[in-house]
């Protein structure tokens, strides 16, 4: 095998292994059907409480139910008409999904928006994103008028200023043809390298718009958008939190934050309700 195609192979396993490569292969057959824990009810209609739908935006390699199995119950049990979507989807990859053009993939969140805003009667939504997932939807916001259509942007882990991936990406350049092939094949990948045309265009002139408001939840044991602080956001209607400052032993990675982590969890809520948000500490755990 030319050396090359060893490298292209064993950067892109890094690359799609670190971002989803735990989603458990038994609920990933999920995908194909409505989830059963109750969200995705399109009969929701927001309480007074609640006015906002919250929407669920997969990572990379994820998908509407395997991301949120942990998530969408949390917020749907404490009052939330929740809902999730599908995006980036390649022809002949099922299950895995966020891994097309994130532009392209911005398009499908903002006529899924549209749907759930017809379906639910509410003005605005929420939206809540992993990975990917957190820092695409601030495209929909920036150029395809999401802002009027949003309250408030979570990103849990999000990829905002794209990841070196603990310093690999930047080996790319002495790797001819192996930029052009993630191009090809995994374009979502290549538009998060830091530093990629669609970060410089997506950041350029400012991180946020006016009207949003945006949380960010990192975690230090990132091993996937490296360093954690590129997670970062900066500007007017901004929170960035680091999940140990709310818990110190708090020992989650970039998938756990996401997939399971209640103080995350909590945070997330928090973020949704900042009038009624009760602190958020280890404790939270068995909330």
């Amino acid at each position: 095998m030319l050396p090359w195609r060893r490298a292209f192979r064993a950067l892109t396993a890094l690359l799609l292994t670190a971002a989803v490569a735990l989603i458990p292969a038994a609920t990933a057959q999920a995908a194909t059907a409505a989830p059963s824990r109750g969200w995705n009810n399109y009969d929701c209609k927001p309480s007074a409480a609640h006015p906002r739908p919250v929407v669920l935006v997969h990572g990379t390699f994820g998908n509407s139910v395997d991301n949120w199995l942990g998530l969408a119950p949390y917020l749907k049990n404490r009052g939330y008409c929740v809902f999730s979507l599908d995006y980036g989807q390649l022809p002949g990859v099922p299950f895995f999904h966020g891994l097309g053009p994130v532009d392209k993939s911005a398009e499908q969140l903002s006529a899924f928006v549209d749907k759930v805003l017809a379906a639910t009667g509410a003005d605005e939504t929420d939206l809540v994103g992993h990975s990917q997932g957190g820092m695409m939807p601030r495209y929909y916001l920036k150029f395809l008028g999401g802002a009027d259509k949003v309250g408030a942007l979570v990103g849990i882990a999000p990829s905002n200023h794209g990841t070196t991936l603990s310093g690999l990406t930047r080996l790319l350049p002495y790797f001819p043809g192996v930029e052009d092939l993630l191009n090809e094949h995994t374009p979502a990948l290549a538009d998060q390298v830091a530093g990629s045309a669609f970060l410089t265009k997506l950041n350029e002139g400012g991180d946020t718009v006016p009207g949003v408001r945006y949380t960010v939840i990192a975690t230090r044991y990132d091993q996937v958008v490296t360093p954690y602080r590129s997670q970062y956001l900066s500007g007017p209607g901004v929170r960035n939190i680091l999940l140990q400052d709310l818990c110190p032993v708090d020992l989650s990675e970039h998938l756990a934050i996401g997939l399971f982590d209640r103080i995350a969890f909590h945070a997330v809520e928090g973020a949704l309700d900042p009038g009624n948000a009760k602190r958020t500490s280890c404790a939270s755990v068995f909330g």
